[in-house]
């Protein structure tokens, strides 16, 4: 049976003074005027500390008080020493090292936030206050409100954990509801989500396939006759995207299969002696597929 995973810090949190929590990183002045950093002040001013910050005790024979060695939250400690605040709700970490805080951070799609805006909004939360809140202005508040007007419930649901920026949903919008369907699933299949993908494939959308009064597709330096090559041309790469997608699975599957029973038949001193006697180039392909330490190694 396997063993437990274990917890890499207390989940029972403490208030630290301030004063004995002692940061690995300086946080300079042009870092102060940063837009992360400027939202994380507005953020703990409003609202207080969300995200504690992770400390490491050191260990100091004879100290008259306990010290802390800040592992992840400079930029939230400096902010609390802005705010003059004595303390700061912090989680005692087991391990001295910094790399599993600092790496393993999922960030918040532009969907997601829009869904967040928008049960705030529910709750009672002024625009006025969620702006202060995010150091922005409410008139951007308000547009990540509207972010998801004119886009069919469909596509939401198909692109709502991905990385796809306002300004491309502004395109997807310009697209009837089925084509939104078919640009999601496209940029799922090419695992792009930019402005400029999307641009692309309203640009490849036929004209009964946009919606609104304005159905011009603009590209720079583009003639219309090559705007037209490019519609036939990305349809036919689409619909190559879609099988592809439909096959990778079933094809990765196969091949982890096939390098299983190779490691295994490797393991048979009988076969490896035949093969380095009578298939010495095969042998060797083949050690090369059972050592592999993962399958983009293989492709």
């Amino acid at each position: 049976m396997p063993e437990a995973v274990q917890m890499a810090f207390d989940p029972n949190g403490v208030m630290v003074p301030i004063g004995q929590i002692l940061p690995v990183r300086t946080v300079r002045p042009e870092m102060r005027k940063g837009q992360q950093y400027l939202r994380l002040f507005a953020s703990i001013r409003e609202i207080g500390l969300i995200e504690p910050l992770i400390v490491y005790p050191q260990e100091a024979p004879g100290a008259r008080e306990r010290r802390f060695t800040l592992l992840d939250g400079h930029f939230r400690l400096d902010v609390l020493k802005e705010l003059g605040r004595s303390d700061a709700f912090c989680l005692i970490a087991k391990d001295d090292e910094a790399f599993t805080y600092n790496h393993k951070v999922n960030r918040m799609a532009p969907i997601q936030e829009h869904f967040m805006i928008m049960r705030a909004l529910e709750n009672g939360v002024s625009e006025e206050r969620i702006a202060s809140t995010l150091s922005v202005d409410a008139k951007a508040i308000r547009n990540k409100r509207d972010l998801l007007t004119g886009i069919c419930p469909e596509a939401v649901v198909l692109l709502k954990d991905k990385n796809v920026t306002a300004k491309g949903l502004r395109e997807i919008k310009r697209a009837s509801p089925m084509r939104q369907i078919e640009m999601a699933e496209l940029m799922i299949a090419a695992n792009n989500f930019s402005t400029d993908y999307a641009m692309c494939l309203i640009a490849a959308t036929s004209e009964k396939d946009l919606v609104g009064t304005d159905k011009t597709k603009v590209l720079p330096g583009m003639k219309p006759e090559d705007l037209s090559r490019m519609e036939r041309e990305m349809e036919l790469l689409g619909k190559d995207f879609l099988l592809i997608e439909e096959s990778h699975g079933k094809n990765t599957l196969n091949l982890v299969l096939a390098v299983a029973y190779l490691r295994k038949l490797l393991d048979n001193a009988g076969v490896v002696k035949y093969l380095s006697q009578r298939c010495p180039d095969i042998l060797g392909e083949f050690q090369k597929l059972a050592d592999a330490p993962d399958l983009k190694s293989i492709a």
